[in-house]
């Protein structure tokens, strides 16, 4: 999530190339719409990340059913505000709808991309698209761990704990709309402090083995649970 300590200054900085231009995986409809087995769902990142983190994850629903045109990835700034990254979000979701005639999507986030997709559910509109909604290791309530780092990025300074972002994310109804949501934590991520922060009212709140932060995209016993939450 947050600070993924294992990226080198490579990568960070081919991400950085990334954001000038998102990736967009999902073109415009051609020719009759797609037979659909299970709801689409759109993997959102975490700070520092890429679409890629994902592989793993899409790899085993693709050998649990799910088709290519059913799981979609992509690259967003982490420079860039959470509702920027909200607004990118809600792109991808009504295009994807147009492309697979589908009338909902999922959508699995990690880390921070659990913040970005709340926002867009709960203020741009994503409620009303979006059946289930997975936070993996998400910074709902914010993480102490980034005090302790030089957070200088405005996404990073949204995930401060006590910030108005989450404030006014959090007020009134954490979990709005009819979609269906659920978190997962594990009381030995080091990233997510204190580790109750990824706990949301009215969702589905799991607690994980005792798994790393960036475990989350390849434990089995997770995904089996995602899986059978969001199908």
């Amino acid at each position: 999530m947050i600070y993924q300590r294992r990226l080198t200054t490579t990568f960070i900085l081919l991400c950085s190339i990334v954001l000038i231009g998102c990736v967009d995986k999902v073109s415009s409809p051609s020719g009759p719409l797609p037979v659909l087995r299970h709801d689409p769902i759109l993997f959102v990142h975490g700070y520092l990340g890429n679409n890629g983190n994902w592989q793993q994850m899409e790899d085993r629903f693709r050998a649990d059913g799910w088709q290519d045109v059913e799981l979609y990835a992509y690259n967003y700034s982490f420079i860039d505000s959470n509702a920027s990254s909200a607004s990118e979000i809600r792109d991808q979701v009504d295009k994807i709808i147009a492309t697979t005639g589908s009338a909902k999507v999922d959508i699995i986030a990690f880390s921070m991309g659990s913040i970005s997709s709340r926002y867009y559910l709960k203020n741009l509109g994503g409620a009303g698209k979006i059946d289930a909604w997975v936070s993996l290791a998400g910074p709902n309530h914010g993480t102490s761990d980034v005090e302790n780092q030089d957070c200088q990025t405005t996404p990073c300074k949204e995930i401060i704990p006590g910030s108005a972002f989450l404030g006014a994310l959090n007020a009134i109804d954490e979990t709005p709309g009819l979609v269906r949501y659920a978190t997962w934590r594990s009381n030995c991520d080091a990233t997510i402090i204190p580790t109750a922060s990824v706990v949301l009212s009215g969702a589905t709140n799991n607690l994980a083995a005792c798994i790393a932060h960036l475990d989350f995209f390849t434990d089995a016993t997770v995904y089996a649970q995602v899986r059978n939450f969001v199908q």
